[in-house]
């Protein structure tokens, strides 16, 4: 297939194109190569792709998807039968203090893949929605048809619009779209602006790691290959319309139209402080500890139900936590030390 990747010089994008070209796919990449974080490690991972041993089926285009007329003379030039829209302004903390961003990369944008795709027959749209939009949801495991209705960041506000904007693309033109919650995604080539690298790097240049509510957290830490192998998955089936929707009483996460709505994560959630002991493990180091409260935008817990997944596809991550530490470990210090 020829499989159009937006933000392929991000984490998830970065391993996904790996894996497209592997299995013989042609695969058009797009990044903006934002400075939100380190431009050097996105451009190293581009560095990386162009060394792939299939590198002659990849073609990098750097845009801005909120420019609508360079996004649409893309679709119109490059023709992708489908899309993995993986680009976005990333980051709970950072759409408080930066709130324009937001509606720029993760709305603006938005709608101008789903008129790229609307215009230009695309089989199916996957994209990167996240598990920030069940917000203060206390019931645990999260479910994708619970209501999501309270977000507490304006990154989740926008990942809950991108969803329903999905959904009126799939009403309205019968546009398949599948839309990914993602639960806290780590591994080699991973953001420097996430917990594995923000505590390994404080760990080694032996400074204390920040660690809020006190430690009295919980996360569904899901390693990178696992959401590469469900991506892969769900973009090799698109959204059909659910034979057994009933409008008087309507899922949340699937449709009359070609809808679907997954979670993927572990559905193994870790205490923050057993995630900081499997990093001191494998760096054999003890970390320097600072509890603070609560950070504003953030949540105590996430656990995903992975069960329609599984259903769907056949597969549900299961790599477990210590592996997929040591094995971002063993990258970190390659690349960094």
């Amino acid at each position: 297939m020829k499989v159009l990747v937006t933000g392929i010089a991000g984490f998830i994008g970065f391993h996904l194109a790996q894996r497209l070209l592997a299995r013989g796919d042609i695969v058009i990449g797009v990044d903006n190569l934002s400075d939100y974080y380190d431009v050097s490690l996105k451009q190293a991972r581009l560095a990386s792709l162009k060394e792939h041993p299939r590198q002659a089926n990849l073609t990098f285009i750097k845009l801005d998807l909120a420019d609508t007329s360079a996004t649409d003379a893309l679709f119109s030039s490059e023709k992708p039968e489908r899309v993995v829209h993986l680009a976005a302004q990333a980051g709970v903390r950072y759409s408080i203090k930066n709130p324009y961003a937001y509606a720029s990369c993760n709305l603006v944008a938005f709608v101008n893949v789903l008129e790229g795709c609307r215009h230009h027959q695309v089989e199916h749209l996957v994209y990167a929605s996240s598990s920030s939009v069940y917000g203060g949801n206390a019931k645990l495991p999260f479910s994708e048809d619970d209501t999501v209705d309270h977000p507490v960041s304006l990154y989740a506000a926008t990942k809950k619009a991108n969803e329903l904007m999905a959904h009126t693309y799939s009403h309205l033109y019968r546009l398949p779209t599948t839309g990914l919650r993602f639960f806290t995604v780590y591994g080699p080539w991973g953001r420097p602006d996430m917990s594995p690298f923000l505590f390994a790097n404080a760990i080694l240049s032996e400074r204390p790691i920040q660690i809020f509510n006190h430690g009295d957290m919980m996360r569904d830490f899901t390693y990178i290959d696992d959401i590469v192998e469900g991506l892969v998955r769900v973009l090799d089936k698109p959204a059909t319309p659910d034979p057994d929707f009933d409008t008087t009483s309507p899922k949340a996460s699937t449709s009359n139209a070609p809808y679907r709505i997954f979670n993927i994560g572990n559905s193994q959630p870790e205490m923050l402080l057993d995630f900081i002991g499997a990093l001191e493990n494998a760096l054999g180091m003890t970390a320097k500890k600072e509890f603070l409260p609560m950070q504003a935008g953030d949540v105590k817990s996430t656990f995903a139900d992975t069960s329609a997944l599984q259903a769907w596809v056949g597969f549900k991550p299961n790599t477990k936590l210590e592996s997929g530490i040591e094995r971002f470990i063993k990258w970190y210090r390659a690349y960094y030390l």
